[in-house]
C-alpha cells in the first residue's frame, strides 16, 4: 500500500496554503514520529548546519529540537509554489532552560513526490534573543487557533 499525504501536486495556490497549514500544525504538536510520516522514508534535509536523512534521522532530530526549545510554537506562511514544490517563510517562538526567550526566523524550500510527502526540506534560520514581554504567540500548547493572527498579520 503507497502511502499518502493529500493534497498532492502540482499544487494550486488552496493548497499550497493548507499543506502549509498542515505543517504548521504538525510541528506544532511536536510529535516527532508523526511528523516524520509526512516525509519520504529518504527524506533529505538541511536544517542550519544538520543534514538529516531518512524518517529515523528526522525523529532524532526533532526530539532534540523540541526538547531544547522549551513552550515552541510556530506559525508558518506560503511564499511561493509551483508544481511539487512550496516555499515558506515562518516564525516560531520558544526558551531555553535557562529562561531565556528567542524567536527564530527563516525560509524553508520544499520538494514532495507525486503521494504528497516531502521527499527534500532545505530551511535557512536565524535566532533572535526577545524578552518575554515581546513575545507574539500566545496560544495554548498545541495547534495555532484560526482566529491568532499569521506572521503577516503580526508584522513578521
Amino acid at each position: 500500500m503507497t502511502e499518502s499525504r493529500p493534497p498532492l501536486p502540482p499544487f494550486t495556490r488552496a493548497t499550497a496554503i493548507q499543506k502549509v497549514r498542515a505543517a504548521e500544525d504538525g510541528w506544532n504538536n511536536r510529535d516527532p514520529h508523526k511528523v516524520s510520516l509526512a516525509y519520504t522514508v529518504d527524506s533529505q534535509w538541511r536544517n542550519r548546519h544538520e543534514f538529516p536523512k531518512g524518517r529515523a534521522e528526522i525523529v532524532e532530530f526533532l526530539t532534540r529540537k523540541w526538547t531544547k526549545e522549551k513552550e515552541y510554537r510556530l506559525i508558518k506562511e506560503l511564499w511561493a509554489y509551483e508544481g511539487n514544490r512550496i516555499a515558506v517563510r515562518f516564525a516560531y517562538e520558544w526558551h531555553d532552560d535557562a529562561g531565556q526567550w528567542f524567536r527564530s526566523y527563516g525560509n524553508e524550500n520544499w520538494e514532495f513526490d507525486e503521494n504528497g510527502l516531502m521527499q527534500k526540506r532545505y530551511a535557512s534560520i536565524n535566532d533572535l534573543p526577545i524578552a518575554e514581554s515581546e513575545r507574539k504567540f500566545h496560544w495554548p500548547q498545541g495547534r495555532r487557533p484560526d482566529d491568532h493572527p499569521g506572521l503577516s498579520d503580526l508584522g513578521l
